[in-house]
């Protein structure tokens, strides 16, 4: 069984060396790297199944860097790293299309587990998607990898996490999904922060879907949502 690759991105170097050997010896194949600006490079050599990115970096940020991953691989996820505290933060993190937040000094068991989430998140993600890269949900059409939603005439850019709700929706259809396995899947933790935050997603992808009549995320009060296709 082949392990599974993380990219480290860490300036900290005696940090970074602690954490590389005790993921390694927890048997994860660990590339480290600790300057921005040979990261994009190192993740194409190394094509991980997962992103580890402290957000102060020298010469280019974890935030930059995500946005970079993000415009050559939609799937990969991607946990930041980093001893910011402020709302503006998690936000901007989120919205360059993080899975993940960690806030330092963290413990190794909070790390793998965090690293695990991720792994069943991108394997839940590839199965609601049936290993398709369009999807024909109603009268639209998604185009995964390009996270598109065409239809009526019209076509909408998702964002990262746009995209990954949808299909993970679609790929639930007509089954209720409770609403802390999907805060959990895709944010991490079923905090109040992120509970807000999935409200504004699903009507966000409402709107994006209401030309359809036969389609309908419907919310069922204290448990989740389903997501009705005609």
């Amino acid at each position: 069984m082949s392990k599974t690759r993380i990219l480290y991105v860490e300036d900290e170097l005696f940090l970074g060396k602690i954490v590389k050997e005790s993921l390694e010896s927890r048997h994860f194949d660990v590339t480290m790297e600790s300057d921005g600006v040979n990261v994009l490079s190192v993740f194409k050599q190394v094509n991980p199944d997962v992103c580890v990115l402290d957000v102060m970096l020298p010469n280019k940020d974890g935030f930059t860097i995500a946005g970079e991953i993000r415009e050559i691989n939609a799937r990969v996820p991607i946990i930041f790293l980093t001893a910011k505290t402020q709302t503006d933060d998690l936000v901007k993190g989120f919205s360059v299309g993080g899975n993940d937040y960690i806030r330092k000094p963290f413990s190794m068991e909070e790390l793998i587990v965090r690293i695990e989430n991720a792994l069943r998140f991108k394997e839940l993600g590839a199965r609601a998607g049936n290993g398709k890269d369009t999807l024909q949900i109603g009268k639209y059409t998604f185009y995964v990898s390009r996270q598109l939603l065409t239809g009526f005439n019209e076509e909408r850019k998702l964002s990262f996490r746009e995209s990954e709700l949808l299909k993970l929706l679609y790929g639930n259809r007509e089954k209720i999904i409770d609403r802390k396995d999907i805060l959990n899947l895709l944010w991490g933790n079923d905090s109040f922060f992120n509970s807000r935050n999935l409200d504004v997603y699903i009507t966000k992808l409402r709107s994006y879907l209401k030309e359809d009549d036969l389609l309908e995320i419907i919310t069922i009060k204290g448990v989740g949502y389903r997501f009705v296709v005609g």
